[in-house]
């Protein structure tokens, strides 16, 4: 990943200059992850029975 698209990346999350000195770059990824996998419309979403059974 390039120095412009990490910071691309920041921006999208909405992260400020202050915030980046407290967060990792692995961290800001997986918040990146994280939210574009929150659009992601699952075909099977688990019941408390899967959770139990598991």
């Amino acid at each position: 990943m390039t120095t412009p698209l990490f910071l691309l990346r920041c921006k999208q999350l909405g992260l400020s200059m202050t915030e980046l000195d407290m967060l990792t770059i692995g961290l800001i990824n997986d918040m990146f992850t994280e939210r574009e996998n929150d659009d992601y419309n699952y075909p099977y979403r688990p019941t408390q029975n899967d959770y139990d059974s598991f």
